[in-house]
Protein backbone atom coordinates (compact mmCIF):
# COMPACT_ATOMS: atom_id res chain seq x y z
CA UNK A 1 0.00 0.00 0.00
CA UNK A 2 1.47 3.40 -0.95
CA UNK A 3 2.00 6.03 1.79
CA UNK A 4 -0.66 8.17 0.14
CA UNK A 5 -3.21 5.35 0.12
CA UNK A 6 -2.43 4.26 3.70
CA UNK A 7 -2.81 7.85 4.93
CA UNK A 8 -6.28 8.13 3.45
CA UNK A 9 -7.25 4.63 4.54
CA UNK A 10 -6.34 5.50 8.12
CA UNK A 11 -8.31 8.72 7.95
CA UNK A 12 -11.36 7.02 6.44
CA UNK A 13 -11.33 4.37 9.17
CA UNK A 14 -12.08 7.03 11.77
CA UNK A 15 -15.53 8.39 12.42
CA UNK A 16 -15.74 12.00 11.32
CA UNK A 17 -15.61 13.98 14.55
CA UNK A 18 -17.47 17.26 14.92
CA UNK A 19 -15.89 20.37 13.47
CA UNK A 20 -13.26 21.76 15.80
CA UNK A 21 -14.58 24.55 17.98
CA UNK A 22 -14.86 27.76 16.00
CA UNK A 23 -15.11 29.91 19.10
CA UNK A 24 -11.46 29.29 19.95
CA UNK A 25 -9.65 31.86 17.81
CA UNK A 26 -10.42 33.78 14.67
CA UNK A 27 -8.58 33.19 11.41
CA UNK A 28 -6.10 35.85 10.34
CA UNK A 29 -5.88 36.54 6.56
CA UNK A 30 -2.70 34.48 6.12
CA UNK A 31 -4.25 31.63 8.09
CA UNK A 32 -7.31 31.66 5.84
CA UNK A 33 -4.97 31.17 2.88
CA UNK A 34 -3.26 28.28 4.67
CA UNK A 35 -6.59 26.53 5.36
CA UNK A 36 -7.76 26.95 1.76
CA UNK A 37 -4.48 25.64 0.35
CA UNK A 38 -4.48 22.65 2.69
CA UNK A 39 -8.11 21.90 1.79
CA UNK A 40 -7.16 21.92 -1.90
CA UNK A 41 -4.20 19.62 -1.28
CA UNK A 42 -6.35 17.22 0.71
CA UNK A 43 -9.04 17.21 -1.97
CA UNK A 44 -6.44 16.43 -4.62
CA UNK A 45 -5.10 13.59 -2.47
CA UNK A 46 -8.62 12.10 -2.26
CA UNK A 47 -9.05 12.49 -6.03
CA UNK A 48 -5.64 10.91 -6.67
CA UNK A 49 -6.49 7.83 -4.65
CA UNK A 50 -10.11 7.48 -5.75
CA UNK A 51 -9.42 8.08 -9.44
CA UNK A 52 -5.92 6.55 -9.70
CA UNK A 53 -4.26 9.86 -10.50
CA UNK A 54 -1.25 9.56 -8.20
CA UNK A 55 1.13 10.86 -10.90
CA UNK A 56 -0.90 14.07 -11.15
CA UNK A 57 -0.85 14.44 -7.37
CA UNK A 58 2.92 13.92 -7.29
CA UNK A 59 3.35 16.63 -9.98
CA UNK A 60 1.24 19.01 -7.93
CA UNK A 61 3.19 18.32 -4.73
CA UNK A 62 6.53 18.64 -6.51
CA UNK A 63 5.61 22.03 -7.97
CA UNK A 64 4.19 23.51 -4.77
CA UNK A 65 6.12 21.67 -2.04
CA UNK A 66 7.42 24.81 -0.26
CA UNK A 67 3.96 26.43 -0.30
CA UNK A 68 2.27 23.27 0.95
CA UNK A 69 4.78 23.02 3.80
CA UNK A 70 4.18 26.68 4.67
CA UNK A 71 0.42 26.11 4.67
CA UNK A 72 0.81 23.16 7.03
CA UNK A 73 3.04 25.17 9.38
CA UNK A 74 0.51 28.01 9.26
CA UNK A 75 -2.26 25.66 10.34
CA UNK A 76 -0.07 24.33 13.14
CA UNK A 77 0.59 27.92 14.21
CA UNK A 78 -3.11 28.70 14.25
CA UNK A 79 -3.93 25.75 16.49
CA UNK A 80 -0.98 26.54 18.78
CA UNK A 81 -2.36 30.07 19.10
CA UNK A 82 -5.92 28.77 19.61
CA UNK A 83 -5.23 25.80 21.88
CA UNK A 84 -1.80 26.28 23.40
CA UNK A 85 -0.27 22.97 24.46
CA UNK A 86 -3.14 21.06 22.82
CA UNK A 87 -2.33 22.69 19.47
CA UNK A 88 -0.53 19.71 17.93
CA UNK A 89 -3.33 17.34 18.91
CA UNK A 90 -5.88 19.69 17.35
CA UNK A 91 -3.76 20.02 14.20
CA UNK A 92 -3.63 16.23 13.85
CA UNK A 93 -7.38 15.97 14.49
CA UNK A 94 -8.08 18.67 11.91
CA UNK A 95 -5.94 17.04 9.19
CA UNK A 96 -7.69 13.71 9.84
CA UNK A 97 -11.15 15.32 9.80
CA UNK A 98 -10.33 17.12 6.58
CA UNK A 99 -9.23 14.01 4.68
CA UNK A 100 -12.05 11.92 6.12
CA UNK A 101 -14.72 14.52 5.38
CA UNK A 102 -13.58 14.99 1.80
CA UNK A 103 -13.35 11.24 1.29
CA UNK A 104 -16.93 10.78 2.53
CA UNK A 105 -18.12 13.60 0.25
CA UNK A 106 -16.42 11.84 -2.68
CA UNK A 107 -18.06 8.53 -1.85
CA UNK A 108 -21.44 10.29 -1.76
CA UNK A 109 -20.93 11.49 -5.36
CA UNK A 110 -20.37 7.93 -6.55
CA UNK A 111 -19.28 7.50 -10.17
CA UNK A 112 -19.58 11.24 -10.87
CA UNK A 113 -16.78 12.07 -8.46
CA UNK A 114 -13.84 11.34 -10.77
CA UNK A 115 -15.47 13.01 -13.76
CA UNK A 116 -16.21 16.14 -11.72
CA UNK A 117 -12.96 16.36 -9.79
CA UNK A 118 -10.20 15.10 -12.10
CA UNK A 119 -9.95 18.45 -13.98
CA UNK A 120 -9.02 20.07 -10.67
CA UNK A 121 -5.48 18.80 -11.15
CA UNK A 122 -4.94 20.76 -14.36
CA UNK A 123 -6.27 23.93 -12.72
CA UNK A 124 -4.12 23.45 -9.63
CA UNK A 125 -0.92 22.62 -11.52
CA UNK A 126 -1.46 25.65 -13.78
CA UNK A 127 -1.80 28.01 -10.80
CA UNK A 128 1.02 30.58 -10.84
CA UNK A 129 1.33 31.02 -7.05
CA UNK A 130 -0.05 30.13 -3.65
CA UNK A 131 -2.67 32.90 -3.74
CA UNK A 132 -4.05 31.39 -6.94
CA UNK A 133 -4.25 28.01 -5.20
CA UNK A 134 -6.25 29.55 -2.35
CA UNK A 135 -8.54 31.32 -4.84
CA UNK A 136 -9.06 28.05 -6.71
CA UNK A 137 -10.01 26.34 -3.45
CA UNK A 138 -12.57 29.06 -2.72
CA UNK A 139 -13.92 29.15 -6.29
CA UNK A 140 -14.41 25.38 -6.34
CA UNK A 141 -16.01 25.53 -2.87
CA UNK A 142 -13.68 22.91 -1.45
CA UNK A 143 -14.72 22.36 2.18
CA UNK A 144 -12.09 22.85 4.84
CA UNK A 145 -14.25 21.70 7.78
CA UNK A 146 -13.20 24.46 10.16
CA UNK A 147 -15.60 27.32 10.70
CA UNK A 148 -13.69 29.82 12.81
CA UNK A 149 -14.67 33.37 11.86
CA UNK A 150 -12.25 35.70 10.12
CA UNK A 151 -10.54 38.06 12.54
CA UNK A 152 -12.43 41.33 12.79
CA UNK A 153 -15.82 39.74 12.08
CA UNK A 154 -18.28 38.48 14.62
CA UNK A 155 -19.12 34.80 14.52
CA UNK A 156 -22.74 34.10 13.45
CA UNK A 157 -23.68 33.11 17.02
CA UNK A 158 -22.15 36.28 18.42
CA UNK A 159 -23.90 38.50 15.88
CA UNK A 160 -27.25 36.84 16.66
CA UNK A 161 -26.61 37.31 20.38
CA UNK A 162 -25.93 41.02 19.88
CA UNK A 163 -29.12 41.45 17.84
CA UNK A 164 -31.14 39.56 20.46
CA UNK A 165 -29.69 41.67 23.29
CA UNK A 166 -30.54 44.88 21.45
CA UNK A 167 -34.11 43.78 20.71
CA UNK A 168 -34.65 42.83 24.37
CA UNK A 169 -33.60 46.24 25.68
CA UNK A 170 -36.40 48.16 27.42
CA UNK A 171 -38.02 50.86 25.27
CA UNK A 172 -36.50 53.52 27.49
CA UNK A 173 -33.04 52.34 26.45
CA UNK A 174 -33.76 52.28 22.70
CA UNK A 175 -31.80 54.89 20.76
CA UNK A 176 -33.35 58.36 21.14
CA UNK A 177 -33.07 59.09 17.43
CA UNK A 178 -35.45 56.25 16.64
CA UNK A 179 -38.00 57.58 19.16
CA UNK A 180 -37.65 61.08 17.69
CA UNK A 181 -38.24 59.76 14.19
CA UNK A 182 -41.36 57.94 15.35
CA UNK A 183 -42.81 61.00 17.01
CA UNK A 184 -42.11 63.14 13.93
CA UNK A 185 -43.80 60.49 11.80
CA UNK A 186 -46.79 60.45 14.15
CA UNK A 187 -47.03 64.25 14.02
CA UNK A 188 -46.92 64.18 10.22
CA UNK A 189 -49.63 61.53 10.11
CA UNK A 190 -51.78 63.55 12.55
CA UNK A 191 -51.35 66.70 10.44
CA UNK A 192 -52.37 64.84 7.29
CA UNK A 193 -55.47 63.36 8.93
CA UNK A 194 -56.53 66.81 10.20
CA UNK A 195 -56.08 68.24 6.68
CA UNK A 196 -58.15 65.42 5.23
CA UNK A 197 -61.03 66.09 7.65
CA UNK A 198 -61.17 69.81 6.83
Amino acid sequence: MTPLRSLLAGAAALVLTPTLASAATCLQPAEQTHFHVRALQSQLMVVAISCELQDDYNRFVTKFQPHLATAFRGIQGHFRRAAGSAGQRQTDQYITNLANGQSQAGIAQGTLFCRNQAPLFQEAIAAPNVQALAQLSVAREIPHFYDAPACGTASPQRAQGQQRAQSQRPRSQQPQRAQGQRSQGQQRAQGQSQTATR
